[in-house]
């Protein structure tokens, strides 16, 4: 009975600690400082090169040229929002290359 009680009661401590490590921050708060800590460049998404463009964490190459490509038939990208039009990038995305991007 007391090795029992002794099994649950480390049960119940393993399950405790591991739901207190599972809370992280967002995903946009933790790419937020991470641009921050680097001290990251801002890019411009409306003047960019492709190069520039896919030198963004997340971005890559196909994305990249998508969001050229955009801008060609639809004029300049003016906000955060704006960018979710793009084919292939959404909410997340936006929210985790929008630390790198400035939409002047």
């Amino acid at each position: 009975m007391k090795k029992l009680a002794i099994a649950v009661g480390m049960t119940l401590l393993t399950l405790a600690a591991n739901q207190c490590l599972a809370q992280t921050q967002p995903a946009a708060e933790v790419t937020k400082a991470s641009a921050a800590a680097h001290n990251v460049q801002k890019v411009n998404i409306n003047n960019a090169t492709l190069e520039q463009l896919d030198a963004i964490p997340g971005l890559g190459k196909k994305k990249a040229q998508a969001v050229l490509d955009h801008i060609a038939e639809n004029g300049p990208i003016k906000d955060q929002a704006q960018l979710t039009q793009v084919k292939g990038i959404g909410d997340k995305l936006a929210a985790k290359i929008g630390p790198y991007l400035s939409y002047n």
